[in-house]
């Protein structure tokens, strides 16, 4: 079947005038400004990333201005690549777009085209068997990148697991996992026990107990990447109220008990 008709955006005519505005000052700084004139997709690989980090940044903080404003750079080093592959004869804009735009319809058969789902999770997992048969990869792990952090690894090895039906049936049955991992790390490094630990077997079990709790959180709807992020955010927050609070009162953490510095950081939690 054909998608829905969706009601005629009035603003598009604007919107395209502005993407071509960009298109345009990327043609103009691609001949005439002599660092634009220099970069390849190497030396914006980095400088992209960072985009992509300050943009989540701006989300985490719930900062709408900036998230305007980071989505705009990032829009550009999108625009910036796509000349650079026109400029081989590799591809162009149109080409990426136009990808994107079939690769889409290809994978919401529900939407165009007869197939039926009945809630989020059928969708996810046609998009992952869609996905299997474009890439011809032999595992359905195969499209994890292998360059992305741990945490956030580890959670779309999971998503990924789920989208083939391999996942827990209850929160219930993940905690009990969480619980024994816990355990065996444990009784495997008793905290009461002086004796040397095996740093690599610690390493290990402890990798078990985090891919865990990354699960748990997975399975009750909360992004842990995000979670520890904030929890960094907080602790930062509260850190550098202490350091200027002490500062202040003409001391120095490095010549205060642990004890005093407790009374401080107390304070900062007490800040909303």
């Amino acid at each position: 079947m054909a998608a829905n008709k969706v009601p005629v955006d009035s603003q598009r005519a604007k919107k395209l005038e502005a993407f071509d505005k960009l298109l345009t000052i990327m043609d103009e700084l691609r001949m005439f400004c002599p660092w634009d004139k220099k970069q390849t997709m190497e030396s914006l690989r980095y400088l992209t990333l960072e985009e992509v980090y300050e943009l989540s940044d701006a989300i985490l903080e719930n900062n709408i201005p900036e998230i305007k404003k980071e989505l705009g750079d990032l829009m550009l080093h999108l625009v910036f690549y796509a000349k650079i592959g026109s400029e081989k004869g590799s591809f162009d804009i149109a080409d990426v777009l136009t990808s994107i735009a079939d690769k889409l319809i290809h994978r919401h058969p529900h939407i165009y085209s007869d197939v039926k789902v009945k809630d989020e999770k059928e969708v996810s997992e046609n998009w992952e068997r869609i996905k299997l048969k474009e890439k011809g990869n032999r595992s359905v792990l195969g499209g994890v990148p292998s360059s992305l952090p741990a945490m956030v690894k580890a959670m779309r090895i999971q998503e990924k697991a789920r989208g083939v039906g391999f996942d827990w049936e209850k929160k219930e049955q993940v905690w009990q996992k969480v619980e024994e991992e816990l355990n065996e790390f444990k009784t495997e490094f008793n905290i009461e026990n002086n004796e040397p630990i095996n740093k690599n077997e610690a390493e290990h079990e402890f990798g078990d107990l985090l891919f865990s709790l990354i699960n748990y959180a997975r399975f009750v709807g909360i992004n842990p990447e995000d979670a520890l992020e904030r929890t960094n955010k907080k602790f930062i927050k509260r850190f550098t109220y202490l350091e200027e609070k002490v500062k202040g009162n003409g001391k120095s953490l490095a010549d205060m008990s642990l004890e005093e510095m407790d009374e401080y950081w107390e304070q900062a939690k007490a800040k909303k």
